[in-house]
């Protein structure tokens, strides 16, 4: 069986790295699917790639909040559901200046409503960004 072959890029290469370049800055790199996502979309949809990165950019932004604070809410909502997600807003928020004691008492928040699964979870990726930073 032959494998499809992908078509080209329809986005300037210059528009994608700008893109990347968001989560560079937020999480000091580019996570594995969303390289996937920002690759395939610029390939068969760019139309939706730029609809999806200035969404998330409108959403991800509020001004009403700072960076950390979006993203303890979105490390937290996401631990709700116990999405692997979570690691990548905790690291957010640290990079933006949340303390550990700050990334623990939303864990603690999760636990408390959505019990140990959230506590362990969390308890996992704040170990996994400690060790990673101690590098």
């Amino acid at each position: 069986m032959e494998l499809a072959q992908l078509p080209d890029r329809q986005l300037p290469d210059d528009k994608l790295e700008e893109y990347r370049r968001a989560y560079v800055e937020l999480l000091g790199f580019v996570p594995p699917r969303i390289q996937a996502r920002t690759d395939l979309l610029a390939r068969v949809d760019p139309e939706l790639l730029v609809m999806q990165e200035e969404l998330r950019q409108h959403c991800m932004y509020p001004k009403c909040f700072d960076v950390k604070t979006t993203q303890l809410m979105l490390f937290g909502m996401l631990l709700m559901n116990l999405q692997d997600a979570a690691k990548l807003h905790a690291m957010g928020a640290y990079r933006a200046g949340a303390s550990f004691e700050e990334l623990s008492a939303v864990v603690n928040l999760a636990f408390l409503f959505r019990g140990l699964s959230a506590a362990n979870l969390g308890a996992e990726v704040l170990q996994a960004i400690a060790k990673e930073t101690q590098q």
